[in-house]
């Protein structure tokens, strides 16, 4: 039996897992926000990687039939699009439920009349907008959280009614959202599997008439090659998909690391410092890397390394979660805006405004003045990015500066203002001739860390 390896890295904001095999090969990835349940955070980040294990294993198995015929990848990666769109689906019908129940706690009479009405019209515009964007688009692919997609859309929607109605609807959503995200669903693999197949047998099927009537829809050529072919494709893979349902994905150890990492159900032994993971995990994907740059959700840390990827100093903010993701949050928060939302609209700054403050109250009081005085939100968020960068970079003078190659890990990375300013200041202060390596598995390089650990003291 093959053995694999697990990783989490249990974040005050989110909870990644990855499964690494006996050679340190990513084969799963999952990832959730962590919110006040770690236990609950904790399992859905190890099923979401093992769920993405079987789909990594399953293109391992076809690697020829990929190679040689494009189709077969864009088929699994339609089918995994797919089973999280199924996931998505059931989670977003128990929010419906949830809807109703804390409308029925928390309203009487002709309001909780008004309110449930709302509820169904903005459920009714965003479900099936949602059902597009896994089915035809590549919403799939973007590791957002359910949260972050439904509030997206559900924002914009409370928007367009009449604003008397803006704090019940909002406080509905709040009281809600939070019970749903605290909930643990597991999921049996195969049925989600042949149910995505049948979903896209539709799909397959009206491929000229979903084009025709979708003009947004960009034309693949991956895509259109499964017309009239996708049930020859299925056929033969089918038995590679039954086998892959049916494996055990033997985890020999596992290793945990994260802000909250002590409350982990992990032997003592088991439990690595999230700064010994970071480094590990950022030195395994750009070997030459020297300095590592952690932004995540409570904390950022500095971390320098040597040629092994072994910690040789490091420098953290110890005092609060300012300048972090939370911070992020706190402010997407302010605005009403999700997280993913932040920085596009930094970037779209045209007067960079200075902020004081990265302290979370005081912060929150500049912004309300600074809108108070017609700020543009956008010149505001360029700001705010800014400062947070500002803060990393002293940061990262005191732990021994920016050595060539830096590598910058976290959540945090995935903010497109966040890179722009860390570009830019560190090319600044250290030169032009310093490669920067940012990743998409960015946030996963604790977690990798972890993994990789893991396999090491089996």
């Amino acid at each position: 039996m093959k053995k694999y390896f697990l990783g989490i890295d249990l974040g005050s904001t989110t909870s990644k897992a990855v499964i690494v095999d006996e050679q340190d090969k990513i084969i799963g990835r999952g990832i959730t926000n962590t919110r006040a349940n770690y236990t609950v955070a904790t399992e859905i980040a190890r099923l979401e990687a093992i769920y993405n294990a079987r789909f990594s294993l399953l293109k391992y198995k076809l690697g020829d039939e990929i190679q040689s015929s494009p189709e077969y990848k864009k088929y699994i990666e339609d089918i995994e699009s797919v089973f999280q769109y199924i996931q998505f689906k059931r989670r977003l019908d128990r929010l419906h439920v949830q809807f109703k129940d804390t409308i029925a706690a928390t309203f009487h009479n002709e309001l909780k009349v008004q309110i449930s009405g709302f509820i169904e019209v903005i459920l009714k515009i965003i479900e099936p907008a949602i059902h597009h964007e896994y089915i035809y688009g590549n919403l799939g692919s973007k590791n957002q959280f359910f949260r972050d997609i439904v509030s997206e859309r559900y924002n914009k929607e409370v928007l367009n009614i009449d604003k008397q109605y803006y704090e019940q609807l909002m406080l509905v959503y709040d009281k809600s959202i939070n019970q749903i995200e605290n909930e643990l669903t597991e999921y049996n693999f195969k049925e989600l599997v042949f149910q995505a197949i049948e979903i896209l047998n539709d799909k397959y099927a009206n491929i000229d008439s979903s084009y025709a009537e979708n003009e947004n829809i960009q034309f693949d050529v991956e895509l259109n090659l499964l017309k009239g072919n996708y049930k020859k494709v299925y056929d033969s893979i089918k038995e590679h998909l039954q086998f892959i349902a049916n494996m055990d994905i033997h985890i020999s150890n596992m290793v945990g690391t994260g802000y909250g990492r002590a409350l982990l159900p992990f032997p003592e032994k088991c439990i690595k410092s999230e700064i010994l993971c970071h480094a590990f995990g950022a030195h395994a994907v750009f070997p030459n890397t020297r300095t590592v740059l952690d932004i995540g959700g409570q904390d950022t840390k500095a971390i320098q390394v040597d040629s092994h990827g072994l910690v040789t100093s490091f420098h953290m903010n110890d005092r609060c979660a300012a300048g972090c993701g939370r911070y992020l949050g706190y402010i997407a928060d302010e605005f009403s805006l999700s997280l993913n939302e932040l920085g596009p609209l930094a970037l779209e700054a045209k007067n960079e405004v200075n902020i004081c403050s990265t302290c979370t109250v005081f912060a929150a009081a500049e912004i309300r003045e600074l809108l108070n005085v017609g700020q543009k939100r956008s010149d505001i968020l360029a700001g705010l990015h800014r400062a947070i960068v500002m803060r990393a970079m002293s940061l990262l003078a005191r732990s021994g500066g920016v050595r060539n190659e830096f590598t910058f890990t976290g959540g945090v990375a995935r903010n497109q203002a966040v890179l722009k300013y860390v570009s830019e200041l560190v090319y600044k202060s250290y030169g032009n001739d310093i490669k920067i390596n940012i990743h998409t598995d960015s946030i996963f390089m604790g977690a990798l860390g972890g993994a990789m650990f893991a396999r090491r003291s089996y």
